[in-house]
């Protein structure tokens, strides 16, 4: 099985404009949506092209290629996948006729490089420098803003990208890299999509194990701890030999003592700070087991303990409610608790969930996702890990890019005048480089169902006059100011596509053979 170079050629450019045609669809806030559905009949609708590019079979190698490099842009930057999909698909699809004329590839791949340094170069001077970014609430909502439209309704989205905001600018600490691990996202099968909450506090998916905890608890100081509380069998298999009743309860006993002394400790903490003044209740969470007795124990004093808490969460707790997570219950102090306003606990149908709400300086927090279906808290969860991304992204970048196919539109102006410099043959391949840009806004007018030729040139001749970012109105088609409508994209996503794309492009370009490889490749692999 060997193809020889135009035959190669051809079906490389195949691959990539059919991956090309697939995902052109659901660019922007006006694209379609695509229905994912399993071998079992799962059903997933997104418009995500992270998503679908995993989720899809690619039989194609060069497809699966192209598809691959997309995710690693999303892996990166957390957005970009579709763009970097198309934009791949329209070098080779302009590529095409310059080398059906004789061009020799090798040369295209020369101006693509030129191109592509060119318009780096640009992006820098195109960006918007936006030195505090975590402090200019207003311009972060609107990068989420921009980036959830593509990927959920408008409506949800405007609520999201303000919830996504907040949570980032929660878990912030001075100097140090943002973790967007300590963002718990969380989804309960209940109520609506647009219920989709930001909770400054902890949202615990278990409850508590005994009857008789209270549901509900105010003003509560909280113990995170990692100490078992259960009866534990001696670690060596030991035999022991009574001859009476009494020295087997007297046995039985000392063996509860130890584990009754911990939970004793942890009462005394807690008749300590909680008094009938004072108003003040009290929560154990536990990352290990309690046993019956010792719930009992607690339940007797009023206090909510939950057993077995998951790991992640137990990092989560401190920095949300303050306090430390003790490993033993010796020296316990005042200091070692944290406080919340409000501990409950709420349930669905079999499944417990427990609310820690109203903490004090919380740099940790949850976003309930809500939603009737399966598909529909997918999709939003999925959008939400983009938002966050987004909003990280401009705080790293410190910059941000004017949407709305404005960087595009200017890069192409850019490169027509620039292309004039160039000497010889490369200059075809920054001029197509210059078109393959136009990809985006030509997308979003398609999708918006306008009339693509005429606005677009509306668009360019507008861009032409003024030096200011001009971008697509997805609503009319007409130019708009994208830094006044509050829509922008990401500086390292848009860095990211253009280092990934067209070195793709040129890779492809520049086979010659497909061949189909035997042993060696497997045994290498």
């Amino acid at each position: 099985d060997v193809l020889k170079a135009a035959q190669a050629l051809a079906v490389n450019m195949n691959a990539a404009k059919g991956l090309q045609e697939v995902m052109k669809t659901n660019l922007g806030p006006r694209g379609t949506l695509k229905m994912l559905v399993g071998g079992a009949g799962q059903i997933k609708i997104t418009k995500d092209g992270h998503v679908l590019l995993g989720e899809m079979q690619i039989q194609h190698p060069t497809a699966s290629m192209i598809a691959r490099a997309s995710t690693a842009q999303d892996d990166i930057t957390g957005d970009g996948t579709t763009t970097s999909v198309m934009f791949i698909g329209e070098l080779m699809k302009l590529s095409e006729v310059s080398l059906a004329e004789g061009l020799h590839p090798r040369l295209l791949a020369e101006g693509f490089d030129i191109a592509r340094e060119e318009v780096l170069k640009f992006l820098d001077n195109f960006k918007l420098p936006v030195p505090n970014a975590l402090n200019d609430r207003e311009k972060l909502v609107c990068v989420a803003r921009t980036s959830l439209r593509t990927k959920i309704a408008p409506s949800i989205a405007d609520n999201m990208s303000e919830v996504v905001v907040d949570a980032v600018r929660c878990i912030h600490k001075p100097d140090q890299p943002l973790d967007l691990n300590m963002v718990e996202v969380l989804h309960m099968k209940n109520k609506l999509v647009t219920d989709t909450r930001l909770i400054k506090g902890m949202v615990l998916d278990h409850g508590a194990r005994h009857p008789d905890m209270p549901k509900r608890l105010e003003n509560c100081y909280i113990l995170t701890c990692n100490v078992s509380l259960e009866y534990e069998k001696s670690e060596v298999n030991a035999g022991f030999f009574y001859s009476s009743a009494e020295q087997r309860d007297k046995l039985v006993e000392s063996e509860r003592k130890f584990t009754d002394e911990k939970v004793r400790k942890i009462v005394d903490l807690k008749r300590k700070v909680c008094t009938e003044e004072n108003k003040k209740s009290f929560v154990v969470i536990n990352q290990k087991g309690i046993d019956p007795p010792s719930l009992e124990m607690l339940a007797h004093e009023g206090i909510i303990a939950l057993r077995r808490a998951k790991r992640r969460n137990m990092e989560r707790l401190p920095l949300a409610i303050g306090g430390n997570a003790v490993n033993s219950v010796d020296d316990l102090d005042v200091d070692d608790l944290g406080y919340a306003d409000l501990v409950y606990e709420q349930t669905l149908e079999d499944d417990k969930f427990t609310f820690i709400e109203g903490v004090k300086h919380p740099h940790s927090c949850t976003i309930l996702i809500q939603g009737s279906t399966d598909h529909a808290i997918a999709q939003m969860k999925d959008a939400v890990r983009d938002g966050l991304r987004a909003v990280q992204n401009t705080i790293q970048d410190q910059a941000l890019v004017p949407g709305a196919g404005a960087f595009e539109l200017a890069a192409h102006v850019h490169l027509e005048q620039f292309k004039r410099t160039v000497q010889g043959k490369p200059r075809l391949g920054v001029e197509l480089f210059g078109k393959a840009l136009l990809v985006v806004p030509k997308t979003l007018l398609e999708n918006s169902g306008m009339d693509v030729q005429e606005k677009l040139l509306t668009v360019l001749s507008e861009r032409e006059r003024k030096s200011t970012p001009v971008g697509v109105s997805v609503a009319t088609g007409d130019p708009i100011d994208p830094v006044v409508e509050g829509i922008y994209d990401n500086y390292s996503v848009k860095k990211s596509i253009l280092g990934l794309a067209p070195v793709l492009a040129q890779q492809l370009l520049l086979v010659d053979e497909v061949i189909r490889a035997g042993k060696s490749a497997n045994a290498g692999g």
